[in-house]
């Protein structure tokens, strides 16, 4: 049963960046005080992108112990390596590229397309092999600490669309086609996978988000705010700026 839901809300999207890469430091910082290594699930977009810069900027990352820790993503545009639209391209650019004692083997980017790889649900095999190959015996995937995810101003989350087939996903992977949002071809950790995380932080900015993000509250059904199934296990969190968490006037 998922934690109760928590709201922070920080006065713009910049702030907002700044207070998610903080506050990530410090929670890799605590849980490497207990454990040996970390699972941590980035997203994408154009605030969750801004915080791993923030990141790099940050001299708090010298205290983590980035050797320890594992990252994986919770989707990915089906594209070629290195494409600019990549969450995984955009991630590099603005941290893991520059970090300083990340074990290349412990980075995970989700399979792009290639020899083996010709759709989604190959690069969904692919990944949800690799989830299990580091999960404890007789389980599916490894213990996430943490998923971080945006929502979109029709309220998916990952690449989970409202009214998508993707959503009732069983499994850990799933291929995407037929995304309402470019490009049409995406793979995703499915609603099982997310929700076996301990925590789940939601980073969500923008006026445009706003009427969504009170329907997520007001607990609209998954099958039409798909944020709403985004949950964590001892936490989840939603990080917004002022735009996002203020009700649309009417």
């Amino acid at each position: 049963m998922s934690a109760a839901r928590v709201a922070l809300v920080h006065p713009d999207a910049e702030v907002l960046a700044e207070a998610v890469a903080a506050r990530l430091l410090t929670r890799l910082v605590d849980l490497q005080s207990v454990q040996d290594e970390v699972h941590l699930v980035l997203t994408g977009g154009t605030v969750g992108i801004a915080s791993l810069a923030a990141i790099s900027r940050s001299p708090v990352r010298l205290a983590v112990d980035w050797s320890a820790v594992h990252l994986w993503w919770g989707d990915e545009r089906f594209l070629p390596s290195g494409d600019p639209e990549r969450n995984e391209t955009q991630a590099r650019e603005a941290l893991l590229d520059g970090l300083e004692g990340l074990d290349p083997a412990k980075v995970h980017p989700m399979p792009a397309p290639g020899e083996g790889v010709d759709s989604p649900e190959d690069s969904a095999a692919a990944y949800a092999a690799e989830l299990a190959s580091l999960a404890p015996e007789g389980a599916a995937l490894p213990p996430f600490d943490l998923v971080l995810l945006g929502m979109g101003p029709d309220g998916h989350v990952a690449s989970l669309f409202p009214g998508h087939e993707a959503l009732a996903a069983a499994g850990t992977v799933v291929g995407v086609h037929g995304s309402p949002k470019p490009p049409p071809l995406r793979t995703s950790l499915t609603f099982e996978a997310i929700r076996s995380a301990d925590e789940v932080w939601l980073v969500v900015a923008g006026a445009e988000k706003a009427a969504v993000t009170q329907r997520a509250f007001e607990g609209a059904p998954v099958e039409e705010v798909p944020a709403v199934g985004a949950v964590g296990t001892q936490a989840t969190v939603w990080l917004l700026d002022l735009a996002a968490a203020t009700p649309p006037a009417g």
